[in-house]
């Protein structure tokens, strides 16, 4: 592999969006973006990151990561974060080793016609029975498998008393309620996950939920509904209460 590319090449490139392939497969495992030299910066595989250990196990096998340019002569940094977020939402961050998705993928990459309709219809929910809103900010993804989504919205959170006056978690990203969960629990935080903790070893002063996808019903009413105007302007707690107070 080249280390260096000719100045009448990058004089041409422009901004860029590149591939690392393997070789072998022909799977692309990382998709960037950037400009002059910026696609072999990274080839060595001598950092600590899961793109790094793909290619150090490349070498083992005795091969070199094969780089591709999906697309140059994009005339501006934006452009070129635009198509790379397009193609990272394609594929698929699970299949990649980037470690986080395209720029703003989470509101203008790959969606649904639904959530795109949601998005920007914006229609309010009306919360008639005691739920708690939970806002899960970056572990939202499109296409999570259902199991990730319930994972990502249960733990790990700081609820005080009135989490047991809830009867439902209305999972939020965005402003928008991606998922309805009854509550049959609360659990100190690490008895069912571990967050990287050793198993039984609970996160003090937080908890986690224990459920299953609300009935329908109900789930009909606030999925792909805007909660924003539940939550305080330019408040940063992802979690809210809504009827939960003791009667």
């Amino acid at each position: 592999m080249v280390k260096k590319l000719p100045s009448c090449v990058t004089r041409e490139l422009g901004h860029y969006v590149y591939l690392y392939v393997d070789p072998e497969t022909k799977k692309v495992f990382y998709v960037g973006k950037g400009k002059g030299n910026r696609m072999l910066s990274h080839a060595s595989g001598r950092g600590k990151t899961r793109h790094d250990a793909v290619i150090r196990k490349l070498r083992r096998r005795r091969l070199k990561p094969q780089v591709e340019v999906l697309i140059h002569g994009l005339k501006s940094e934006e452009e070129a974060l635009a198509v790379e977020m397009a193609a990272i939402d394609l594929l698929g961050l699970e299949n990649l080793t980037n470690e986080v998705g395209g720029h703003h993928s989470s509101r203008r990459g790959r969606m649904s016609l639904d959530q795109l309709i949601a998005l920007y219809q914006r229609k309010k929910a009306d919360i008639r029975e005691p739920v708690i809103l939970i806002r899960i900010a970056r572990a939202y993804r499109y296409g999570m498998s259902p199991v990730e989504l319930y994972d990502a919205t249960r733990a790990t959170w700081k609820v005080g008393g009135r989490r047991k006056k809830a009867k439902y978690v209305l999972s939020v990203h965005d402003g928008i309620v991606r998922e309805v969960y009854w509550i049959a629990d609360w659990l100190p935080s690490g008895s069912t996950l571990k967050h990287n903790r050793p198993e039984g070893d609970p996160v003090k002063g937080r908890w986690e939920f224990v459920g299953k996808v609300a009935e329908e019903k109900v789930r009909h009413k606030y999925l792909n509904h805007s909660v924003v105007h539940y939550f305080r302007e330019h408040s940063q707690n992802p979690i809210r209460y809504v009827n939960c107070r003791a009667r």
